[in-house]
């Protein structure tokens, strides 16, 4: 039996396909070694949002990080990885509990050095598919000539919220308020990064050294859409141990399942070079490019389908 919503996002899969090639070049044309690290890990990070899908005892990763810090602590300065990664609980318009994402880290740079990195990333990408320095998505035209702009939660918050950035925290409405009233009017008609998160919302991330109150992490948004969270990275293996069992204490209050201490990963911090992460969506990165607003237009199988 032929299925007809395979053979309707044939020409998606040839995008995605080109995009995935391109972004490989970019990353092998700027000495980074492409790497593989397991999907299926004996502990995940254990963030209060998101939650890892075990697998006999262990769980299927939620992202490579831990690995991939792993080996920056062993000495590989630039790396990157294209994987899939699993989360449960996510399914939805832009979202699929399996996904495939860009991850890749640079020793001796920080998160502002890493925005730079991504314009770069993502110009390479349109000029290698043919779209050049701009394209059009859902009838907006984005602009991807440099510099992008950069705005701070904060000003996020004082520019589009309804309330203050206090107010949301102390409510716990941070990312309701985020997705509802923020989100929409971010990355319109060009890239924009927000960045300098509450200190609370950088599990593993920097906090500014002139303010502790704030992490070096950042997020892109094109047309509304997240595509990536990034940030300088945290080397400390104490303060580290400490947020991971803040994070816990976290999932516990909210009825969630305990991981694990990864240990490793803690012990490898010692090593670790001062570097910032990235993780970007591919599957959004393709959305963006074939003007589509669904995840389900850009991959070749969706859950329900198997």
């Amino acid at each position: 039996m032929i299925d007809y919503r395979q053979k309707s996002v044939k020409q998606n899969l040839r995008l995605r396909a080109r995009i995935i090639q391109a972004v490989r070049r970019f990353f092998i044309e700027n000495d980074f070694l492409e790497v593989e690290t397991p999907c299926r890990i004996p502990a995940p990070a254990p963030e209060a949002n998101i939650d890892a899908i075990a697998s006999e005892g262990w769980f299927l990763h939620t992202s490579p990080e831990l690995c991939m810090k792993r080996l920056l602590a062993a000495g590989y300065s630039r790396i990157f990885q294209i994987c899939r990664c699993f989360r449960g609980k996510e399914r939805g318009r832009r979202h699929l509990p399996e996904f495939t994402l860009l991850e890749w880290y640079c020793a001796g740079i920080d998160y502002s050095d890493m925005m730079d990195q991504c314009e770069d990333l993502l110009r390479y990408t349109a000029r290698d598919i043919g779209s050049g320095d701009s394209f059009v998505y859902q009838g907006e035209e984005i602009d991807l000539q440099k510099p992008w702009p950069r705005m701070s939660v904060r000003e996020a918050f004082d520019k589009f919220a309804s309330v203050s950035l206090e107010t949301a925290l102390a409510r716990d409405q941070f990312d309701e308020v985020i997705a509802c009233e923020i989100e929409p009017c971010l990355g319109r008609n060009k890239p924009l990064f927000l960045c300098d998160y509450p200190a609370s919302l950088g599990a593993l991330a920097r906090l500014k050294p002139d303010n502790p109150s704030v992490a070096e992490r950042f997020e892109l948004y094109i047309s509304g859409i997240e595509l990536c969270n990034a940030f300088t990275e945290l080397t400390d293996p104490v303060e580290q141990r400490e947020r991971f069992e803040k994070e816990q204490h976290q999932r516990m209050v909210s009825g969630k399942q305990e991981y694990p201490m990864p240990e490793k990963f803690l012990e490898s911090l010692e090593y670790m070079p001062e570097a910032s992460g990235n993780a970007l969506g591919i599957d959004r990165i393709v959305m963006l490019f074939a003007d589509s607003t669904r995840i389900d237009d850009v991959v070749a199988f969706t859950p329900e389908e198997l």
